[in-house]
């Protein structure tokens, strides 16, 4: 078999990627893909799974406040870059992916879709890919495959996306993939998979980016992992509100939210931890004594992490309750 270097030539030059097409289709990136909108938030998101190494790393792209790609198939990842910086320049899904489809030489092994920020959703599916290939654009979302077991796939994927409009766009995703796993996925097996989500307004800082941006490189199972660590990223999120309710000083609201967290993760000893820290500071100092000591228990680390907490203001007890729950 060739190198994938020398089947899949695509070097960044100083005037983008090159295109040059070698027709060995045993290279090719195959996977399927959603990428939607929420209609109701105006989130715009990506997901993706494929028996391909890392397939986040190239397929998915967005943008805060201008819209999403997929690009598959025989992978040109500049459709990415390109196409977002089209769409943010005020052109149409559809304007932007059919002017670099018209100027892309490799097109026929091409499959790609659009969102912007508007919900207008646009998709192509090269001549030259491998069957099941096919795609369906509705309202706020596209689906599209190829190289699947059946041509079961893509049909499945859609309506998922229908039947799971209540959920929010991130779960909604996941399951899409599930239901395309379901009607026989990709025709090689699972490997990876990968969730972007980004808002529908431009952001002033790179961090601020990706709402959610969540990648399984290498797994047995890629969608049930990224099941996983989405419920483990919903859970962070009432953590960070907590850390923000503990800079305002507000220790009811920090410790309803690490509360939550540690509902969701009953068996995370550092939601325990803090929680049982916004109690202390909260004047439930002998209700948070006993969660202290088990987490002491299972790690002394812990137990030296109290001491740590006072120069900051993190820990606002008196220096012999310090003392106290550092005796536990």
């Amino acid at each position: 078999m060739k190198s994938i270097i020398s089947i899949l030539i695509l070097a960044f030059t100083a005037t983008g990627f090159s295109q040059q097409i070698d027709a060995d289709k045993s290279a090719f990136a195959h996977t399927f893909s959603i990428v939607a909108r929420d209609a109701e938030t105006g989130e715009m998101a990506v997901a993706v799974q494929s028996h391909w190494f890392s397939v986040g790393s190239l397929v998915s792209w967005g943008k805060s406040g201008v819209g999403v790609v997929a690009t598959q198939s025989f992978v040109n990842p500049s459709y990415g870059p390109k196409g977002l910086a089209l769409m943010q320049e005020g052109m149409s899904a559809e304007a932007a992916l059919a002017q670099l489809i018209a100027e892309d030489e490799g097109k026929a092994y091409r499959q790609v879709a659009f969102l912007d920020v508007n919900g207008n959703a646009s998709a192509y599916t090269g001549e030259k890919c491998v069957v099941y290939a096919s795609q369906i654009t509705g309202d706020n979302f596209s689906v599209q495959a190829n190289m699947m077991l059946t041509d079961q796939t893509v049909p499945a994927m859609a309506a998922a996306f229908e039947k799971h409009s209540k959920l929010p766009l991130a779960e909604r995703m996941v399951e899409v993939l599930k239901a395309a796993q379901a009607a026989g996925g990709d025709i090689r097996g699972k490997q990876s998979a990968a969730l972007i989500v980004v808002g529908p307004e431009l952001v002033e800082n790179p961090w601020e980016e990706y709402k959610i941006n969540l990648r399984v490189d290498d797994h047995q199972n890629p969608i049930e992992e990224l099941d996983r660590l989405l419920k483990v990223a919903r859970a962070y999120e009432y953590m960070n509100r907590g850390d923000l309710a503990v800079e305002a000083g507000d220790m009811p609201e920090a410790l309803k939210q690490y509360g939550t967290a540690e509902t969701m993760f009953p068996d995370n000893l550092e939601m325990k931890f803090w929680k049982a820290v916004a109690m202390a500071n909260d004047g439930q100092l002998e209700e948070a004594k006993p969660i202290f000591k088990a987490i002491f228990e299972q790690d002394e680390n812990w137990r030296e992490m109290i001491g740590r907490l006072v120069k900051p203001g993190l820990l606002t007890v008196s220096a012999s309750e310090v003392e106290q729950i550092q005796n536990l």
